[in-house]
């Protein structure tokens, strides 16, 4: 997982799947159709389909659904489901309501374009349906507000797709933090290769038959049909993501957040590049975020301490006894000059998953919210936001945490949430 690739070859060639199956449960066993949880897929890209792949592994799991706005992506996941189970029934749809008005259905999986993920788990939590849902949790800080609401009144499930939060790593990671091997932590350091593909002009032309683009569009702004915006591509604008950040950010700020859970965010400092061509979601960012008990510095190439020039993505926590450098498989600690993959006499106390979509699973059963929880998640995804918001207005932001408002700063407080188109305003 060293490797220096994008997440868009990542997921084109196969390695999310790859990496999150090594996380699902090894005994297969067989399971009554009455204990199965019955799942829909909705979103079917790349990571829709991984989707699809993980949950047609899990003996409790039965696809009954999928849902795509582009029939191309429809028909090539049902034959993709097909193969894996050629006993299925599972129906596929162009327009998500239909599934959650069906009565039959238990969760969905949503792996949409960014702009969607926050209405449909809303409007998915008020049909009783339970929700696997993928990064970034939302487009706005009123958006997760409005699907923790939700979530709580309608006691509904939520996983986050932070798959890599499964994997041991994170949860040594975490152990060896809590325990004090390396001290307080007062500083944490994480970065992420990359910047945004440049688009040169646009290719405006009328969407694909078998493309409902206004459905693709839903509650972001209109805009005339241009391939370059659609699909994999849409997160390099602003109206739909916020670029690499966006895209990375609970990847590798997760591990800070569950092992320091970061307080009382009070400034935040962003600066950044905007892109070659139409794109205009940031090429790259640096934030300099300061909490009551951390400073977290995120940068766009990585900081210069050892090992770090190593790792496209990457955590460093600066301790007052010693130092953690990690990413999403390996772990080098330091303490009094010597480094170590492990502290032995560190326990084990944390109890490892039984693969991310398991989790899920047995948290659809059992009713107790799994790892990547909403409330969690909300407040992990926060700070992006915000950093976004400074990026946009091109200065530091003051926080009060309490309220959830920048403070004395009328035009930054507007960029907490964007009217939703009306046609689309479903919630």
């Amino acid at each position: 997982m060293n490797k220096a690739i994008s997440r868009r070859s990542f997921i084109k060639q196969g390695g999310a799947a790859a990496f999150s199956l090594a996380f699902l449960p090894q005994t297969i066993r067989t399971v009554a159709p009455s204990d199965k949880v019955r799942i829909a897929h909705i979103g079917l890209g790349g990571m829709g389909n991984n989707h699809l792949k993980w949950f047609a592994a899990l003996p409790e799991a039965e696809i009954v659904a999928l849902c795509d706005v582009d029939q191309d992506h429809l028909n090539s996941t049902l034959n993709t489901l097909r193969t894996l189970q050629p006993a299925t029934t599972a129906q596929g749809y162009e327009d998500f309501r239909h599934i959650l008005d069906r009565k039959d259905i238990d969760a969905i999986t949503c792996a949409t374009p960014d702009h969607w993920h926050a209405q449909i788990a809303t409007l998915a939590f008020k049909a009783g349906k339970d929700v696997y849902g993928e990064k970034p949790l939302s487009y706005d800080i009123k958006e997760g507000r409005m699907m923790l609401r939700q979530l709580k009144r309608h006691n509904r499930i939520f996983q986050l797709g932070t798959q890599i939060h499964a994997g041991d790593n994170y949860h040594r990671v975490v152990e060896i933090i809590r325990s004090g091997a390396i001290g307080n932590v007062h500083t944490v350091r994480l970065w992420k290769t990359g910047s945004s593909p440049v688009f040169s002009q646009p290719q405006i032309q009328t969407p694909p038959t078998t493309l409902n683009w206004d459905m693709w569009l839903g509650p972001a702004p209109y805009a005339d049909y241009d391939p370059q915006r659609c699909h994999l591509n849409y997160r390099y604008f602003k109206d739909y993501s916020g670029g690499i950040f966006a895209d990375f950010w609970c990847h590798i700020a997760d591990i800070v957040y569950w092992a320091v859970e970061p307080k009382g965010l009070k400034t935040i400092d962003a600066r950044g590049k905007a892109p070659e061509g139409i794109a205009d979601a940031p090429d790259w960012l640096d934030v300099d975020y300061e909490f009551d008990n951390l400073k977290l510095y995120w940068t766009h190439v990585p900081p210069n301490v050892p090992g770090a020039e190593k790792r496209h993505i990457g955590a460093y926590f600066e301790g007052d006894k010693g130092t953690l450098l990690c990413d999403y498989g390996t772990r080098e600690i330091t303490i009094n000059g010597q480094t170590v993959t492990d502290i032995p006499e560190v326990p084990v106390t944390i109890v490892r998953s039984p693969g991310h979509q398991q989790n899920f699973i047995n948290a659809v059963k059992s009713r107790i919210q799994p790892e990547s929880n909403l409330e969690y998640a909300r407040e992990m995804t926060l700070p992006m936001h915000l950093a976004l918001i400074s990026y946009r207005l091109n200065r530091k932001l003051n926080w009060n945490s309490r309220k959830e408002k920048f403070i004395d700063d009328k035009e930054a407080n507007e960029y907490l949430s964007r009217e939703y188109r009306k046609k689309w305003d479903l919630t």
